[in-house]
């Protein structure tokens, strides 16, 4: 009776998960439906894709997007042509247009080659009349770590590209289509170190151009993130977080710079690896880590964005949604959307050049379960964000296995399997797998290995 009721209990837990997301996973117009509540502001999250075509693949994380939440939470704007969608950002002195970096997968005959490459692009949308317009483009062989990830304004006619390709910072101008500096990380960095050399060496995932005209950088395999003078390159005694040193950032993404008029200097990051979001505050020339957040569900985030109210908007690919925190670290918005990669909301400023530091701000930290109820000024729109026993068990089994084991784990499966499903279907299948083996060992049956095989009944 106890294996029964195992299995029953289990196998209701994965087709519960199962049937809900089927229930809701698509409108009659084969478009996702999205279910978010009204908030200040718009809210633009740009998706990425796990599968290796992006969108001609099945299932809801095959689709890339690029959608944007009105404020009453309705969709305002969607488009999913391309294979990935990457860095949004807004477009200063515009209320409702953004830039965004996407990628398009091609097959060799489209690239003139022998071998798959990947196109580029930076555009700029108008999310009310939907006008596109590409900024600037180029195309890379391969398609694995050959995907730009990031660009940024340096100026009018100017973009800082995070050239993933050629593990190098550069600035391009769009009109003239030369570039105008670049910063190679062979000029400091081992080939030695990070990934593996050419195919994925440093993983450079995000630049961002600081007031003073520094720009910042994310060597995601290198587990740093970096400070690059224009003149003089790489500013040493400034660098955050150090290779293989796990406890500070784990292969992190979209680091955000928070200056010294709102509390900084600060570093607002999502520490994917470590399932996390932190920052760290800059004082006497080091670095200390101020702030940490992280519930149950929680699963490899690749953005946060403080805001100027002092709410911190995060991005969290493998737990497939994006929420908001408010400064008790309670989530009084979310959204479920599949594998997203980053979100912006528009009239906040840049990322989080707008928002106070925690310390400024004094921000709650909220380490593993996390009560995820919303506060007085808001309210969460999905159940899944508040934990109940088996997502607090696995965020027990998460925290255990090794940050890519788990990670690894949540990618490849369906997007319906969160923590709690893939425990029920553990629990399932090692179940099974004891119920026959003692079935087999009590039965009055037994097989023995003869040529050929012969089945007796036991005496």
């Amino acid at each position: 009776m106890l294996f029964v009721g195992i299995v029953v209990a289990s196998a209701f837990v994965v087709a519960s998960g199962y049937l809900s997301a089927e229930a809701s996973s698509s409108s009659a117009a084969g478009r996702p439906t999205f279910d978010a509540a009204p908030r200040d502001g718009i809210t633009v999250v740009a998706t990425d894709s796990n599968t290796w075509m992006g969108k001609a693949g099945d299932g809801p994380r095959a689709r890339a997007e690029l959608v944007a939440f009105a404020p009453n939470g309705s969709v305002m704007y969607y488009n999913d042509t391309h294979t990935r969608y990457w860095d949004v950002d807004p477009v200063k002195g515009e209320e409702t247009t953004v830039e965004y970096v996407a990628a398009d997968h091609l097959n060799a005959s489209e690239c003139h080659a022998t071998t798959a490459c990947t196109r580029n692009v930076v555009e700029r949308v108008n999310l009310t009349t939907g006008e596109t317009t590409r900024i600037y483009g180029r195309i890379t062989p391969g398609k694995h770590s050959t995907r730009w990830h990031d660009a940024d304004r340096l100026d009018e006619d100017s973009l800082v590209i995070a050239d993933i390709a050629q593990d190098r910072v550069y600035v391009v101008n769009t009109t003239s289509g030369l570039v105008e500096w670049s910063w190679d990380a062979q000029q400091n960095y081992a080939l030695s170190s990070g990934g593996p050399y050419p195919e994925d060496w440093t993983h450079l995932n995000d630049v961002e151009v600081l007031a003073d005209g520094t720009i910042m950088a994310s060597l995601r395999n290198q587990d740093q993130v970096v400070f690059l003078d224009r003149q003089t390159g790489l500013i040493e005694n400034r660098t955050l977080g150090g290779e293989d040193k796990h406890g500070i950032i784990y292969e992190q993404h979209n680091p955000d710079y928070i200056n010294a008029s709102n509390g900084g200097p600060a570093v607002l990051i999502g520490d994917s690896e470590n399932n996390r979001v932190v920052e760290y505050q800059r004082k006497n020339g080091e670095w200390t880590r101020s702030w940490t957040w992280q519930d149950a569900r929680m699963q490899w985030p690749r953005d946060a964005d403080r805001l100027p109210n002092g709410h911190t908007l995060v991005t969290d690919s493998n737990g497939n949604r994006v929420f908001e925190l408010n400064q008790q670290g309670e989530v009084v918005w979310s959204v479920d959307v599949a594998f997203p990669y980053e979100s912006e909301r528009l009239n906040t400023g840049d990322e989080s050049t707008g928002g106070p530091s925690a310390t400024k701000a004094n921000l709650g930290s909220e380490s593993g379960g996390g009560a995820g109820e919303g506060g007085a000024d808001g309210q969460v729109t999905s159940d899944r964000d508040q934990p109940g026993p088996l997502e607090r068990a696995w965020a027990v089994v998460r925290d255990l296995l090794p940050g890519r084991t788990a990670n690894g784990l949540m990618y490849v499966t369906p997007i319906w399997m969160g923590g709690p499903e893939v425990l029920a279907l553990a629990a399932l299948v090692l179940t099974l797998l004891v119920w026959v083996v003692c079935e087999a060992y009590w039965s009055s049956w037994r097989a023995s290995v003869h040529n050929p095989v012969s089945i007796s009944r036991r005496e």
